[in-house]
């Protein structure tokens, strides 16, 4: 399961999973996209987490000052190194986002979005103190999960997915409000408000909860 996203699910893919997306998925997308741009200024050095292919990193490159994009699929590091190309401000490294090869404190803004924090299949804590020691004083850290009301697009997203071929069967029987479970393994799971409460409660940190387009629950960190 920790090498799914890695192996299976990476670069021409992964970026397949995004052009059967359906239009209210898109919304979603966009939408996420267009929160953590609000977030950031023209001279930022942004972090992004699992960038896969680059689909984010593309789109905040004309926002932000740098950009570094990290995954742990070699395979979607390069495809986003040959799609990036003519992007001058955009670098990607294969990398694990629990143990990022930065100093401390080099970032203004670190994203971990599209339910990253649950997809990674990584110690949570772990990670959000890991995105901390990285940002600045005064800087952020964007996490993303899903928004109830939107569970029903996200599961008819992933249906596309498997019914593709890209995930595995769908096991019905298993699959519930927040969490999707395919037959070879793979699982998609939810992170609430409470959880990502009880999270930054347990590293010290205070946190903004914002629901975004019905669709994302936004937890932004203050550095």
């Amino acid at each position: 399961m920790e090498s799914y996203y890695a192996e299976r699910l990476s670069a021409e893919r992964l970026r397949r999973c995004y052009e059967i997306a359906p239009p209210r998925v898109q919304q979603y997308l966009a939408a996420e996209v267009a929160h953590v741009a609000s977030r950031i200024g023209p001279a930022d050095r942004v972090l992004e987490l699992g960038c896969g292919y680059g689909r984010v990193l593309e789109q905040l490159a004309p926002r932000a000052g740098t950009l570094i994009g990290i995954d742990t699929s070699g395979a979607s590091v390069q495809l986003a190194r040959k799609l990036l190309g003519q992007t001058p401000n955009c670098c990607v490294l294969q990398m694990n986002a629990v143990a990022l090869g930065f100093r401390d404190a080099v970032f203004d803004t670190v994203a971990c979005i599209q339910n990253g924090i649950s997809a990674f299949k990584v110690e949570p804590r772990a990670l959000m103190a890991e995105c901390l020691r990285v940002t600045r004083p005064g800087g952020r850290v964007l996490f993303s999960s899903y928004a109830v009301a939107f569970w029903p697009h996200r599961l008819e997203w992933f249906r596309l997915q498997s019914a593709h071929g890209l995930l595995g069967e769908i096991d019905w029987e298993a699959t519930r409000a927040g969490q999707i479970v395919c037959r070879d393994g793979f699982r998609a799971t939810t992170v609430s408000p409470d959880d990502f409460r009880a999270l930054t409660a347990a590293l010290g940190v205070s946190a903004r909860l914002e629901e975004v387009d019905e669709s994302s629950l936004f937890c932004e960190l203050i550095v």
